[in-house]
């Protein structure tokens, strides 16, 4: 057969070939369309991933959005409103300095007259008037002082030989005092400061104290303060509304910087903290186990093993769905503005609540039901009706998704009073550890995680309760030694300020 006999699969009556031609240019099209959907969505991503950048760059750090333009939901306040909240103000300042004055040192410091008479060059004698006394509150610069003990010795007639008591210190033989240890603890967990700002501090104030020994005082006393830890967490445990939250803290390892976690659970006036290597849920299930109640947390899947129905009944947190919308604001600006609106209407309740001093009780679980109820109601058809028309992998179909999957946890505050809206209130304890780890950057091994975590739980703890932390653990660290492990609870910081006059 010669070559003119041939068939050209291209030619026009070939209509095999041609059939078998467009079943792969359909398949190359569907193939392309696949790509070019993935494409979109990366970039949808990408550019998502960018505007975030930018808002953690450039952009304001808080969330707060101006409300629209819209007729106040509230009357305005009276001018006889406006005058008592003003004088409320007033007496509140007033208080608190009064309280100021009270607890400051007063140091006299004497002026003298001029011995001449500035009109007549008079040389007197003089008429001695009532002094003019003004105050001023100084700052004196922090020191160290060396206390020298002097044990009064004595010997009897009989041969006896006695003397006055040993002072109690932290650690039998130590050198250093309760004080300074409490300081290292209170410069680091309470304002973050890394212990080589510390003795460069004390060294600005004419005293070289190491590093290395502040580091030695600081892992001490954790040491000390162990017991009263590990008591906060068994009361933690026995709670029946925690919250809880975590966030990474980078572990300093032979030849890299691996990442860690700190974890807070709180509850009452308890703020715990706990170091772990990795953010799975061994840690929940190890601080709070097969105990019962509500655990508010976000969405993450650590905390799964502990909220199940024989155990914890987890709770939702609507600041967190609202972030959401925060990262989708600058795709649909209009769809998270409706969302913002309805997420405020809820906060209004709560702030109406707070004003009437109901918060916890019957009446505020009535009135949420009567107006967070509808809002929550339609909040949820809106996300309904939303979420068929946003790509599911798109910043605004993440926002709504999230939403829909967490729903019941969502608005578990409507059934109990004592339920927060949001989780805000772990974050908040968790901003002080990112301080820390922006400061002093990374803990050296997970030792020194665990001790951070106790001595932060002991600060925070003290400072939830109104109780000055260096205070605090100057005397304990003296009296946990001696102290009957049975009375431990005399020694937390929410009973302290009964058992010890501070003053």
């Amino acid at each position: 057969m010669g070559d003119e006999d041939r068939s050209d699969p291209a030619s026009p009556t070939d209509v095999a070939g041609l059939s078998a031609l467009v079943v792969e240019l359909r398949a190359l099209i569907a193939t392309l369309q696949v790509v070019v959907m993935d494409l979109r969505t990366t970039l949808a991503r990408k550019d998502e991933e960018i505007a975030e950048l930018k808002r953690a760059l450039l952009g304001p750090k808080s969330e707060r959005r101006r409300r629209p333009s819209s007729p106040p939901k509230r009357p305005p306040l009276s001018d006889e409103e406006k005058a008592r909240r003003r004088a409320a103000a007033q007496a509140k300042r007033d208080e608190k300095r009064q309280e100021r004055n009270k607890q400051l040192e007063v140091r006299p410091v004497e002026h003298d007259a001029p011995g001449v008479c500035p009109s007549c060059q008079g040389e007197g004698p003089f008429v001695e008037l009532p002094a003019d006394i003004s105050d001023e509150i100084e700052y004196v610069t922090e020191r160290l002082i060396r206390l020298r003990h002097r044990m009064e010795k004595k010997k009897c007639t009989c041969g006896t030989i006695f003397s006055a008591p040993t002072p109690v210190r932290v650690t039998e033989g130590g050198l250093y005092g309760p004080r300074l240890y409490a300081n290292a603890v209170t410069g680091k967990c309470a304002d973050a400061l890394p212990l080589h700002r510390i003795s460069k501090r004390f060294a600005r104030a004419g005293m070289n104290i190491a590093r290395s020994t502040l580091t030695d005082l600081f892992h001490r006393a954790a040491s000390l303060l162990t017991p009263l830890y590990l008591r906060l967490l068994v009361l933690v445990a026995a709670s029946d509304y925690v919250n809880a939250d975590e966030t990474s803290q980078p572990v300093m390892d032979e030849d890299h910087c691996r990442r860690g976690f700190v974890w807070t659970f709180i509850a009452g006036g308890i703020i715990a903290y706990v170091f772990s290597k990795d953010r799975g849920g061994e840690t929940p299930q190890r601080i709070l186990g097969d105990t019962a109640g509500y655990l508010q947390v976000d969405g993450h899947t650590g905390y799964n093993q502990v909220c199940v129905p024989e155990c914890r009944d987890r709770v939702g947190c609507i600041a967190h769905a609202r972030r959401y919308f925060h990262k989708a604001r600058d795709q649909c600006p209009d769809e998270c503005e409706e969302a913002f609106e309805f997420i405020r209407q809820l906060y209004d309740v709560e702030v109406q609540a707070a004003e009437a001093e109901i918060i916890g009780t019957d009446a505020h679980l009535i009135l949420r039901r009567e107006r967070s109820k509808p809002v929550t109601d339609d909040f949820h058809a809106w996300l309904q009706d939303q979420e068929g028309k946003h790509d599911p992998k798109g910043p605004m179909g993440k926002a709504i998704g999230y939403c829909l999957r967490q729903w019941p946890r969502l608005i578990k505050f409507l059934d109990d009073p004592k339920l927060r809206l949001d989780n805000n209130i772990s974050e908040a304890a968790l901003r002080i550890i990112a301080l820390g780890r922006d400061n002093f950057r990374w803990v050296g091994h997970d030792e020194a995680g665990d001790n951070l975590a106790i001595l932060q739980t002991i600060v925070a703890t003290c400072i939830a309760n109104g109780v000055n932390p260096e205070d605090y653990i100057a005397d304990v660290l003296i009296r946990i030694g001696t102290h009957p492990a049975s009375d431990i609870d005399a020694l937390l910081p929410m009973n302290w300020r009964d058992t010890v006059d501070i003053a």
